[in-house]
């Protein structure tokens, strides 16, 4: 073991210090994997990410939702840290080019089972994460998902603040919003995910082994949870699981959302699901539009609004 600073951070959580670890890139973190742990280490750009998701896998005990078990986390001199336990298999990213069509549909029966038990945890109606909670507030967005329904129309007014804003599209826009924030209303918040793709499911001999990285957990209508789903079907490559690689080909998803709904229906049962779906969607474009520090980003969400204004996105091309 020659890196010091996961030297450091076994130090500090009281493991040892010998054993074989494999050194793996991410988003925002650095990763090693062990044969029993598996360690975390980030920057602190997400404000008490580690301990938001400590508490929330510690409302995951005893349940029957699949996951690492965390053994620990803290500050140190190299960022925040976070240790979990090694579970057996991949990542469903790494699964999945080479999995025959059985074992493709046999991995997401066993996610949609899993995403039932997750909804089923009980949880905190103000469950947020608390650099959400601060990006809501007015600073810094360091991730643009997952959906906060009630903070839909503060982003229309951040995008109003926007230089050379197009006035007329974000009134479109407001009234837009007005008009489908009733589909809300009398919604039952429960444990979602928040960022549900390839990279964070863990599979093994084609069941789920773990649903992991929780530091976008929220409280939310559960169908929030299939708006990632879906724009990961149908946006695929834009889910590498580091910047550097590429994501799946779309191509190979189109079954997806079929074997989801056939084990766990009750996700695409909403009344005016559609609707629900657009606005979620809404929200994404609006946060990447209001908030990315690239201009040509800004710009290719004020693209995709507007499209979905005319009652088109993401969603036209799936079948689910």
């Amino acid at each position: 073991m020659t890196d010091p600073a996961l030297r450091r951070t076994l130090n500090a959580a009281g493991l040892p210090t010998t054993g074989h670890f494999l050194p793996k890139a991410g988003w925002v973190s650095r990763v090693w994997v062990g044969d029993e742990y598996v360690v975390r280490l980030t920057n602190g750009q997400f404000r008490d990410a580690y301990r938001h998701e400590a508490a929330v896998v510690d409302l995951l005990a005893g349940s029957e939702v699949p996951h690492a078990q965390h053994v620990a986390h803290g500050n140190g001199p190299d960022g925040p840290w976070y240790v979990s336990e090694r579970l057996p298999g991949q990542t469903l990213y790494d699964a999945w080019p080479t999995a025959d069509p059985h074992t493709r549909r046999a991995m997401i029966e066993s996610l949609g089972t899993a995403l039932s038990a997750l909804h089923r945890i009980p949880v905190p109606p103000d469950l947020l994460p608390p650099w959400l909670t601060d990006a809501l507030a007015g600073k810094p967005w360091p991730a643009y998902h997952p959906p906060v329904v009630s903070a839909t129309l503060h982003l229309v007014e951040a995008a109003q603040r926007l230089p050379g804003h197009d006035s007329r599209l974000l009134a479109d826009v407001t009234d837009w919003i007005q008009e489908r924030l009733a589909l809300f209303a009398t919604d039952h918040p429960v444990l979602v995910h928040g960022d549900l793709h390839g990279s964070n499911v863990i599979v093994d001999q084609g069941r789920v082994t773990g649903i992991i990285d929780f530091a976008e957990a929220l409280a939310q209508p559960a169908d929030a949870e299939l708006d990632t789903i879906l724009r990961w079907c149908a946006r695929s490559r834009e889910y590498p699981p580091t910047p550097d690689e590429q994501g799946l080909d779309e191509t190979t998803l189109t079954e997806l959302p079929g074997w989801l709904r056939g084990v766990y229906p009750e996700l695409f049962e909403r009344e005016q699901l559609r609707e629900r779906l657009n606005f979620y969607d809404m929200y994404s474009e609006l946060a990447l539009h209001a908030h990315h520090p690239q201009p040509e980003v800004r710009e290719a969400a004020q693209g995709r609004i507007a499209r979905l204004l005319s009652g088109h996105n993401h969603l036209d091309g799936l079948v689910w």
